[in-house]
């Protein structure tokens, strides 16, 4: 009975050993799922990092889109500067305009005044600005204006208007014959080519000593605008 009561005792230990070892083998493969389960989540990694790769594409895209769009918007810009540039006026000529001169002294100065009017007769704007030559024809030869200084910003000349500008000069109240005034040379600014008109001021300048000039010019739109 001993004996097998011993072999009954190790046969049931046997088995237990067996059935635990089985067990384990059971439980070591129950772990790999969740391992399986990670190691297929890493395409999906890969998926994602390479969509990212994908949506930066096209906003690079988008910013070679843009900056195209600005070197068009910018060659717009230099393109309308240009046509600006080229179709600013050509300044007036003097053979389109014409040229009057008037007496303007106000009674009571002690100075006088000849307005020179200048009006556009030709058919195109024209620009004109700063200071015309005035040349005074006198018995003793010519006399020419100075400029009185005064500042003359760009202007345009449309067709069919004038602009005037000033030309000062002393009284003769000297009681003397004086410096007898014969003629009136106009050149428009910037150019060489002048008119001459009758003088319609004073007809004597006093006799003056020493040099300088003592008749003076005030630049375009001095003497106010015509219509």
């Amino acid at each position: 009975m001993r004996v097998h009561k011993l072999t009954f005792a190790a046969l049931t230990l046997a088995a237990s050993v067996s059935l635990t070892a089985c067990q384990n083998g059971d439980g070591g493969t129950g772990q790999s799922g969740p391992s399986s389960a990670s190691t297929a989540s890493s395409p999906s990694s890969a998926s994602s990092a390479s969509g990212g790769t994908g949506s930066g594409s096209p906003e690079q895209g988008g910013g070679k889109g843009s900056a195209g769009k600005g070197a068009a918007a910018g060659q717009g810009a230099a393109a309308g500067a240009g046509s600006g540039g080229s179709g600013q006026s050509g300044k007036c000529r003097t053979d389109e305009l014409a040229i009057t001169a008037m007496d303007s002294t106000i009674d009571g100065d002690g100075a006088g005044t000849v307005a020179v009017t200048l009006k556009n007769r030709g058919s195109r704007d024209c620009a004109i600005s700063g200071y015309a030559g005035v040349d005074l024809k006198t018995a003793s030869g010519s006399l020419s204006a100075k400029r009185s200084g005064e500042q003359s910003g760009p202007g345009v000349l449309k067709p069919g208007k004038s602009v005037s500008f000033g030309i000062n000069y002393p009284m003769n109240t000297s009681g003397g014959s004086g410096v007898r005034i014969t003629g009136l040379v106009v050149t428009p600014p910037d150019e060489t080519k002048s008119v001459t008109l009758d003088w319609p001021g004073a007809a004597t300048l006093p006799v003056t000593e020493g040099g300088g000039s003592p008749v003076k010019v005030g630049p375009i739109g001095s003497a106010g605008q015509g219509g």
